[in-house]
C-alpha cells in the first residue's frame, strides 16, 4: 500500500504534477497529499465535485455521459480524470466517484467506487472496485488508499 509521501516522492522524481477529482471522498485524497510537508512542489490542485452540476462545470463532464451512465460509472470517472488534467497544470490526475453509503441500489450497491487515472500523453485507465457495505467511513478510507496505490503504480 502506497503512502501519500511515497506518491509525492515518485512524482517529484519523475517531474510529474498531480491533480485530483473527487466526489465520494470529498477532498480526502487531496488532504492526504497535502498533509505531507512540501507537497506544493508537485500537487497542483484538487477538485471536489460532489454534485453532477459541479462535475460538468468544473471538469467538463458531459451531461450526456451522466444521463447515459450515471455519476457512479467508469465513463464519468474517465471524464473526471481527463477534465482534471484539462483544467489544471497537472500531468497526472486521479478521479473517484462512488457510493460510500449508507444506501445504494441493486444496480449501484453501497461500496462501489469507480476510479479514473489520466496521465498526459497516455491512455486513461478506469476501473471499478466493490468495497462492499463496510460503512461510509471505511469505504472512503479504502478509496483514498486505492487512489494512492493507483498513482504510485503509474509513477513506478
Amino acid at each position: 500500500m502506497a503512502t501519500a509521501a511515497e506518491v509525492l516522492q515518485a512524482a517529484r522524481y519523475w517531474g510529474v504534477s498531480i491533480a485530483t477529482a473527487e466526489s465520494c471522498t470529498g477532498g480526502m485524497i487531496s488532504a492526504a497529499l497535502t498533509d505531507v510537508a512540501g507537497s506544493s512542489d508537485v500537487f497542483d490542485r484538487g477538485f471536489v465535485t460532489y454534485s453532477n452540476e459541479a462535475k460538468m462545470q468544473m471538469l467538463g463532464v458531459r451531461h450526456e455521459t451522466l444521463q447515459a451512465h450515471g455519476a457512479v460509472s467508469e465513463a464519468v470517472a474517465r471524464e473526471m480524470a481527463e477534465g482534471a488534467l484539462d483544467h489544471s497544470t497537472a500531468t497526472l490526475a486521479v478521479a473517484v466517484t462512488g457510493i460510500a453509503g449508507p444506501g445504494g441500489s441493486e444496480f449501484k450497491p453501497e461500496g462501489r467506487v469507480c476510479f479514473g487515472l489520466a496521465r498526459a500523453g497516455r491512455e486513461t485507465r478506469v476501473e471499478t472496485v466493490e468495497f462492499g457495505p463496510i460503512g461510509r467511513a471505511e469505504v472512503r478510507r479504502a478509496t483514498v488508499a486505492h487512489a494512492l496505490a493507483l498513482m504510485a503504480g503509474a509513477l513506478s
